[in-house]
This record gives C-alpha cells, sequence and structure tokens, in this order.
C-alpha cells in the first residue's frame, strides 16, 4: 500500500518542484521615442473637442411651467441623459443628452419619440 502512494505522489511531487523553479519574473526597460509635436496634437484635439458643439435633442419649447412638467417627465423616463432648460425669449426650452455623432443622436431620438412626440435634434449654435 505504501508504494503505490508513493507510486503516485512522487510524480506529483516532482512536477510541483520541476514547475516552482521554473518561475522568474522578467525585469527590463521600456523606452518610447516619440516626436514632441504629438504631444501638442493631442493637446489641440482636446481643446477641439472641448470646444465642439454636440448634437442635442429639443423636447419642448413653450412656458416656464410646461419646461419643469417636460425636465419632470424625461427624468422619470429616462436616465444617463443630462436635462437643461435653456431660455430665449420668450420661451423656455428643454434640451437632453449630449451626443457626438448624428448617429448616436439618431438612436436616442426613437426612444425619446416614443414619449415626447415632437422631440427633434439640433445642434447648438455658439453664443
Amino acid at each position: 500500500m505504501f508504494t503505490k502512494r508513493l507510486k503516485f505522489l512522487l510524480p506529483i511531487a516532482l512536477t510541483c518542484l520541476f514547475l516552482s523553479t521554473g518561475l522568474h519574473a522578467q525585469q527590463g526597460e521600456v523606452t518610447v521615442n516619440q516626436d514632441p509635436q504629438i504631444d501638442a496634437l493631442l493637446r489641440l484635439k482636446k481643446d477641439v473637442n472641448k470646444r465642439a458643439k454636440n448634437y442635442k435633442i429639443q423636447i419642448y419649447n413653450g412656458s416656464r411651467v410646461g419646461a419643469e412638467n417636460a425636465r419632470n417627465k424625461f427624468w422619470n423616463s429616462f436616465s444617463g441623459w443630462s436635462v437643461t432648460m435653456e431660455y430665449e425669449t420668450p420661451n423656455y426650452k428643454i434640451w437632453v443628452g449630449n451626443f457626438k455623432t448624428r448617429l448616436e443622436a439618431d438612436r436616442a431620438l426613437l426612444r425619446v419619440k416614443r414619449r415626447f412626440s415632437n422631440a427633434f435634434i439640433f445642434k447648438p449654435k455658439d453664443k
């Protein structure tokens, strides 16, 4: 019985011993050679993206009370999109979302139109 156990445990013990001796971490150093203009280009791209006006969806245009009701109705129906109330004399407007592409805005509009049938996509003008 002892020899059977030994025949079984010996290969397992040798395998564990063999595998444990071969584990060594490698150390090294990485040097990145990059043109300094790439950093300047990345900063410029970030600035352009900050200034760029993205697409929004307007769900309401009218009185202040109506705008507040539309905003509350939107908050109860959807989550994850920003909601802003804008005032352009003499009307209040409810704008939702901040979509980078027209396709993204179109997909969102399909969902929004189920609750707000007059909703439409636009790109805000610079003030």
